[in-house]
């Protein structure tokens, strides 16, 4: 264990050009440097201009702040207006018993200028670079999206109808032949005919599951990439509930389902034809020709797919001609229909090609369309700028299950946890995050709360007013549960849950109106314990204080007459699981 009268050298870290040096915009950078916890006092940043004149290097000085903190570092951070284009920095880290200058990964007492025979030599090179802040290469968010509140719809199990849920399966055999089923009904007309409701909620953009033609109810099994599945309506159904939306100033994102496809997909059924013949037989991953389809589940098959499911061969999304089919495909609904995005199934288990080919042929349709990747680790190398604008948070997701209503809750982990989450990315890019409690992929939250709404409302109002963007799935706001993929996909449910309605409501309602892409999140260190979780959201409109209570008894809450409560579970006492928000 390191003295605390010593900077313990081996937990500084500093990554130039990553989420520890990045440009928000052309004039505004953000510098961050981690340190062990509780053992730095002071940190100093110098910055100068880089292609400067003057020998050595004028360098201008600012204070870094502990922005944020984890279970054994703190991060320094640094946000400021830059008038140099090419910059380059050092950090003076500093405690009660040492200083040390820092720079290329050394800790000296000396800076980078040399004298030699009476003679300066500059050694501008040797400190930490941002060479140049090029516009096109700082990664960001459409700023529509950052705005974004996301209701999530399965299409099979929302609606047949206005307030009817589908109940009905059905199949549908297209001009080929080829047969397309649905297990409950539900239909474009149905989201349709419920615009009201969702945006009476207050949500302002829907994200679609998979729409196009595919065999099995949940359309990842894609058959035809430029139809409407005939379960759920028609193409000019589509374009009127993109335009409906549109009158109502909401913003609407499809699912693109390009990692595989359906084992009846025209590409895979003219191998299956014609073998080494066929001019498709390079799309595909592992074929071996004549290539068979197995009969059974059990039955391996003799090409790739996805997850082992034998009617999803793995397209070779490295082929040329992959990629330019699929680039069309995704112009096409942005250029035709005017989705405003994608979200993107899959997405790390394909080729970055495809997706740079994707990006650029959806980008010229539309520069605003949001592309949203299905990664649910860390996701920092395919959000650089050249692939994906956002990704699905499922850490968020995890982090919520573990530590704020798992067996082994504690609120001071749950914020920790977050911290490390949030620094991940850059600021403007978390701003754009997909946060997430539930998806068509896994069990409802409600359920893993088990059916303790009580705890379900502590994830949601993390959801809405953590930085991010909150998605939220279908028929949770009406407590929907499930465990199995047929249940957490079960048929929406109308009117059941009023109180809980308007709980989303009212939560959608604060962040919209106290929290924008500026606000600023800090966690009340003092105010935070394994039991209770306190941060704050700061700017134009104000500080919002949030107080998460997440252990089983209730606990001291010392109001003041200037706190403004804006939602409570309690109006004076911090009860079992309950919460406080409040300016």
């Amino acid at each position: 264990m390191k003295n605390n009268m010593e900077i313990n050298r081996e937990a500084v870290l500093h990554i130039p050009l990553s989420n520890y040096a990045f440009a928000e915009s052309e004039t505004r950078l953000t510098i961050r440097i981690r340190t062990q916890k509780d053992n730095v006092t002071a940190c100093t940043l110098y910055y100068g201009d880089r292609a400067c004149t003057a020998t050595p290097v004028v360098f201008k000085e600012i204070m870094m702040e502990i922005k944020a903190r984890d279970e054994f570092f703190d991060y320094f951070e640094a946000a400021f207006e830059t008038p140099f284009s090419r910059v380059c920095y050092y950090f003076k880290l500093q405690n009660e018993g040492e200083w040390t200058y820092y720079y290329s990964e050394r800790f000296t007492k000396e800076l980078a200028v040399i004298y030699f025979e009476g003679e300066i030599m500059d050694g501008r090179s040797e400190y930490y670079q941002y060479p140049y802040i090029l516009k096109n290469e700082i990664p960001d968010v459409p700023a529509w999206f950052k705005k974004a509140v996301v209701y999530n719809i399965f299409p099979d199990s929302f609606a047949c109808g206005k307030y009817i849920s589908p109940q009905h399966p059905k199949d549908v055999v297209l001009d080929n032949g080829k047969v397309c089923k649905s297990r409950l009904g539900g239909t474009l007309k149905g989201i349709f005919e419920n615009l009201d409701y969702i945006q009476g909620l207050g949500f302002n953009c829907i994200y679609l599951n998979p729409i196009f033609a595919g065999g099995e109810y949940h359309k990842y099994d894609t058959i035809d990439y430029y139809h409407i599945d005939p379960c759920f309506g028609t193409n000019e159904d589509f374009k009127h509930l993109v335009e409906e939306i549109h009158k109502r100033e909401m913003k609407i994102i499809i699912d693109g389902v390009f990692n595989h496809c359906s084992w009846e997909f025209f590409a895979f059924v003219d191998v299956m034809e014609k073998g080494k013949d066929s001019k498709y037989k390079n799309w595909f991953y592992e074929l071996k020709l004549p290539v068979r389809r197995p009969q059974s589940e059990n039955e391996k098959p003799d090409y790739a797919c996805f997850a082992y499911e034998r009617k999803m061969p793995k397209l070779n999304t490295s082929n040329e001609e992959v990629q330019e089919y699929f680039a069309n495909v995704g112009a096409y609904w942005i250029r035709e229909y005017k989705a405003d995005g994608w979200r993107l199934d899959v997405a790390n288990e394909i080729d970055r090609n495809f997706w740079r080919r994707f990006r650029g042929a959806v980008k010229r349709q539309n520069k605003e369309a949001i592309l949203i990747g299905e990664v649910w680790e860390n996701a920092e190398s395919w959000l650089r700028g050249d692939i994906f604008d956002s990704t699905m948070n499922y850490e968020f997701r995890r982090i919520c299950r573990d530590h704020i209503i798992g067996d082994h809750k504690n609120a001071l982990t749950a914020a920790k946890q977050l911290e490390q989450m949030r620094l991940r990315y850059p600021t403007n890019l978390v701003n754009g995050q997909m946060n997430l409690l539930d998806s068509h992929d896994v069990p409802r939250f409600l359920s893993l709360c088990r059916g303790d709404q009580r705890k379900w409302k502590l994830a949601c109002i993390l959801l809405m007013l953590f930085p991010g963007v909150p998605s939220l799935f279908y028929g949770d706001e009406q407590a929907i549960c499930g465990i199995k993929e047929n249940e957490y996909r079960n048929p929406m449910v109308w009117g059941e849950n009023p109180q809980l309605c308007e709980f989303v409501q009212n939560m959608i309602e604060i962040r919209k109106k106290y929290i924008e892409e500026s606000a600023t999140y800090e966690v009340l260190w003092k105010d935070t314990t394994q039991q209770v979780f306190t941060f704050v959201r700061e700017g134009r409109k104000g500080r919002l204080f949030v107080s998460l209570n997440i252990a089983e008894t209730g606990q001291k809450w010392n109001r003041e007459e200037r706190k403004i409560i804006l939602a409570s579970s309690d109006e004076e006492f911090l009860e079992a699981m309950g919460y406080k928000i409040y300016l």
